[in-house]
């Protein structure tokens, strides 16, 4: 899938307003590692992960890391109902594997899980290094490989978008129940037609 990066931004601005060049940036950025991706060819998935990415970095287009001081990540501490579904197994995993990414991974065992699942090299190995799933490249392939393959909650892109059809409301259990679902099905519907306008036949 091969877009007009003018078009996508002309596009863009129409629905959203002024841009910022740091947003700019990280769009471009994003929007280049969709297109390279090839596992993605389905218009729809691509409007969906955009939405996802739209709401859960707040408008910035970068990875982020989860936000909240270091007492909030306690919830997730080894020893705690949270931390024990997380495989948080030594003291402090509660903060060190705190959310990162354009889709927020957070336990031991996923960092460990994701690793695996994307054949990670040793200098990119989350487990060993968390915030390697701040680095653009590698919070795409997660976020791209989690929700084709429903890593996260089990829930996976073609459940809810294929020939079907195109349930954006529910698609949001892939990543997070039905919080703000409707929300980001209607970030989706706009971006859909803001990248079916700029796709190059």
């Amino acid at each position: 899938m091969r877009i007009d990066h003018t078009k996508f931004f002309n596009g863009y601005r129409d629905a959203y307003g002024k841009l910022s060049q740091d947003t700019v940036n990280g769009l471009e950025l994003l929007g280049r590692n969709m297109e390279e991706d090839p596992d993605l060819r389905n218009v729809q998935w691509a409007a969906y992960m955009l939405a996802t990415v739209k709401h859960e970095c707040a408008n910035r287009w970068m990875p982020i890391t989860e936000f909240g001081k270091k007492d909030y990540f306690k919830k997730y501490e080894t020893g705690t109902p949270i931390g024990k579904r997380l495989g948080n197994t030594q003291p402090g995993d509660g903060f060190r594997y705190r959310g990162r990414g354009y889709v927020q991974i957070t336990g031991r065992a996923n960092y460990a899980r994701l690793t695996r699942a994307l054949a990670l090299g040793p200098d990119q190995n989350l487990e060993d290094d968390p915030d390697q799933a701040l680095r653009p490249m590698i919070a795409y392939r997660i976020m791209s490989h989690g929700m084709r393959n429903g890593s996260f909650t089990g829930k996976k892109l073609a459940d809810y978008i294929g020939a079907q059809g195109c349930d954006y409301r529910n698609a949001r259990r892939i990543i997070n129940g039905v919080d703000q679902a409707a929300l980001i099905a209607g970030y989706a519907t706009t971006l859909e037609g803001i990248i079916r306008g700029a796709i190059v036949d």
